[in-house]
């Protein structure tokens, strides 16, 4: 899948990270999706699969770019919220926005403690590892990207956007 989304988009330079910082204010067009799933590999997978038809349904098709990394950003929030985020029993949420230049997509998880770190700042997995590139992905797909804690108990939020230009689509 990485290598259909990079046939797509070529990424410039990776989006730094906002750190500690809420999502800027958005207008949406459409009221919000918001969705919680089971903090499990399925609840990932539903994730990707029920955002791709959200994007159809407000009138961005899965064969876009647009779609493409919308949905890619999205598998690896949601893998990191099931992998790093997960507290047993507790479920993570799944919020997707569209504004008329901006696609937002906002990952709930329920381990605030445990925050992301920003590509650059820790050593890069060896090259022979099968996971920990995730963050570099959205980093690099992403137009913005960061995390808040929104409730120090209870909830932390990682967010991205996507730019919505419609000769990306």
């Amino acid at each position: 899948m990485k290598s259909e989304i990079a046939s797509l988009i070529a990424p410039t330079e990776p989006a730094a990270p906002a750190q500690l910082a809420a999502p800027p204010l958005l207008s949406p067009l459409y009221p919000p999706s918001r969705i919680r799933l089971s903090s499990s590999h399925r609840g990932a997978r539903l994730a990707r699969l029920l955002a791709a038809q959200q994007l159809d349904e407000w009138g961005i098709p899965r064969t876009t770019p647009t779609a493409a990394v919308v949905v890619a950003v999205l598998a690896e929030l949601a893998a990191n919220a099931v992998t790093h985020g997960r507290t047993p029993g507790r479920d993570f949420e799944v919020r997707l926005a569209l504004s008329s230049a901006v696609v937002r997509i906002e990952v709930l998880d329920t381990r605030p403690d445990r925050l992301p770190r920003a590509p650059g700042i820790s050593h890069p997995p060896p090259p022979d590892a099968t996971n920990g590139r995730g963050l570099l992905l959205v980093a690099a797909y992403a137009d913005r990207w960061g995390w808040c804690v929104r409730d120090p108990y209870t909830t932390k939020t990682v967010w991205a956007e996507v730019d919505y230009p419609p000769d990306r689509v």
